[in-house]
């Protein structure tokens, strides 16, 4: 018995001596990580998820925490009976549901988290978009062709929006700090309208404007599969593209990959999509040779 405790102590030595290289290499480097999908709502893995932030905090890494919340904004809804719609998988947001929507995310689901990071010993503090004027919105347009006319028309999404312009300043104050920002997408435009926007499209706007090292996206699957169906580690901007192009990526991938794209055309040195079902899968990919996910890169 006390060999094997001893063996696993040797281990846990290893992993963090070869650890350390990859701790001095990504040191006052700024990380984007969109939290959300499955590791959001599992009690375990949403106190693990936070102990690896505070500890990305803690070898000098600075995180920023972008989270999403579309469950718990529909069981809003229903326990408030208002009904909801969507389209194109956008939820069609009217004032009073847009009311509810912030009251979800920067209240109650913000709060958890920022608390979830501070019992792990962190010191986290929750924004949305709205604060610092951190995040600019304008309303999304999104058209849809008639199959019959072959025409066209503008959708109403209503205060459904998408980052029009981003202020890093509060960040990069905090960033000279031991505080770790967790920020819900919210935004309002120059009229104080008051908009729903995408999380994984926040996170990606918010790592173009710091100039992130590493824009993360913790979603419900390994990563970007091929034909086979085995996880493509690394791709280059063409070949994300092209996964696209062929089908290789489809339903809901694709917006997860255009959003990486996007990110590092705008400046992030790489973008990775990671399964965040997998415990310390954030860990796993920053600080091991193999990585946990697929990250797509200039090259």
């Amino acid at each position: 018995m006390q060999n094997t405790t001893r063996d696993e102590w040797l281990a846990k030595a290893r992993t963090l001596s070869e650890a350390l290289p990859y701790m001095r290499r990504y040191a006052g480097r700024t990380f984007v990580i969109k939290y959300g999908g499955h590791a959001m709502g599992d009690d375990s893995l949403a106190e693990k998820f936070a102990r690896d932030i505070v500890l990305l905090k803690q070898v000098g890494i600075n995180p920023v925490v972008v989270h999403g919340g579309g469950p718990q904004i529909g069981q809003m809804l229903q326990r408030l009976a208002i009904k909801s719609s969507f389209i194109d998988g956008l939820r069609v947001t009217d004032k009073e549901t847009v009311e509810v929507v912030e009251m979800v995310l920067a209240g109650s689901i913000n709060k958890q988290i920022v608390a979830a990071i501070n019992n792990a010993g962190g010191r986290a503090v929750g924004l949305s978009g709205k604060d610092g004027s951190l995040i600019t919105a304008r309303k999304l347009r999104r058209t849809q062709r008639d199959p019959d006319s072959n025409i066209e028309k503008v959708l109403d999404l209503g205060f459904v929006g998408e980052p029009y312009q981003v202020n890093p300043q509060i960040l990069t104050s905090l960033a000279q700090s031991d505080i770790i920002p967790v920020i819900a997408p919210i935004g309002f435009d120059r009229n104080g309208d008051t908009y729903n926007i995408n999380a994984d499209t926040a996170a990606g706007a918010v790592a173009s404007a710091l100039g992130a090292t590493r824009f993360f996206l913790l979603t419900d699957v390994a990563g970007v599969l091929d034909k086979t169906k085995e996880l493509v580690p690394r791709m280059s901007l063409d070949q994300a593209r092209a996964a696209i192009a062929d089908g290789t990526a489809t339903g809901g991938m694709i917006p997860k990959i255009e959003t990486c794209i996007d990110a590092v055309e705008q400046g992030v040195d790489a973008a990775v999509i990671l399964d965040g079902r997998v415990p310390h899968a954030l860990l796993l990919e920053i600080f091991t040779e193999g990585g946990a996910g697929t990250m797509i890169g200039r090259e």
